[in-house]
């Protein structure tokens, strides 16, 4: 009897070693908390972290590091961006150019609502939208970058805090470089920081709706999740690398 149980759990070990060692298919989920699956993807392809519970291959992605494994959004502080951009060519397409990311919120009710302008591809408001309008970004030297077809490049722009009782900041995008704070990858989320504010976490962000219905993205300064102001939601925003947007 103790043979066949020491038989067992070998089969058994021996049986997740496998799973782990499994390739997962193109397009397959390949991590994500709570995940035994294969963690590993098939050549050309990258494990890519869409958030804390699931991760995914995708085709010419580069590997991301390890999802957040708190509940509720982690305080921002840096980290390491996504792959370095190896291909300047704009984009705002159904398709992504390599060395750009489509920016995604991940939660209701805004779940995979997507970065862009308010009238595409122009100076204005920032909002999110659907897949099917989403924009194409960089984030270089600081700055959040809009990458338009027609080879405009358009700045994400924060605007000023007029007193300490202003607890959301309007994002817009500008033809002109942003003078207003600081925006990172930290792993796939996009985080805001500068100076003169100080934070309880850099990648707090709030979507408001406007009296048309757009969705406008606000700089959180406040506690994410709590105290939210009437009519907006609490959003994290992240990169996402699959090759086209989708819903």
């Amino acid at each position: 009897m103790k043979y066949a149980l020491v038989s067992s759990a070998c089969a058994l070990l021996l049986a997740a070693g496998a799973s782990a060692q499994a390739t997962a298919s193109e397009w397959g989920q390949c991590g994500g908390q709570g995940w035994t699956g294969p963690t590993a993807c098939p050549a050309g392809w990258g494990c890519v972290v869409s958030n804390q519970y699931y991760s995914q291959c995708l085709q010419g992605a580069a590997p991301a590091g390890p999802p957040a494994t708190t509940a509720s959004a982690p305080v921002g502080g840096g980290g390491v961006p996504p792959p370095t951009p190896t291909a300047s060519a704009p984009g705002s397409s159904t398709t992504l150019i390599p060395g750009n990311s489509f920016i995604r919120a991940v939660e209701a009710p805004n779940f995979h609502k997507y970065l862009q302008s308010e009238k595409l591809g122009t100076a204005g408001d920032a909002v999110l939208g659907d897949p099917s309008t989403a924009s194409q970004f960089q984030i270089t030297g600081g700055q959040l970058i809009q990458l338009v077809p027609d080879g405009t490049k358009l700045y994400a722009v924060v605007e000023s805090r007029s007193d300490p009782s202003v607890m959301k900041l309007k994002v817009s995008w500008s033809t002109t470089p942003s003078t207003s704070g600081t925006f990172v990858f930290s792993g796939d989320t996009v985080e805001w920081s500068t100076p003169a504010i100080t934070r309880p976490q850099n990648n707090a962000w709030l979507v408001c709706p406007d009296p048309a219905g757009n969705l406008d993205l606000f700089v959180n300064l406040g506690a994410y999740s709590y105290m939210t102001p009437a009519g907006c939601a609490d959003e994290t925003i992240h990169a996402y690398t699959g090759a086209t947007a989708t819903a």
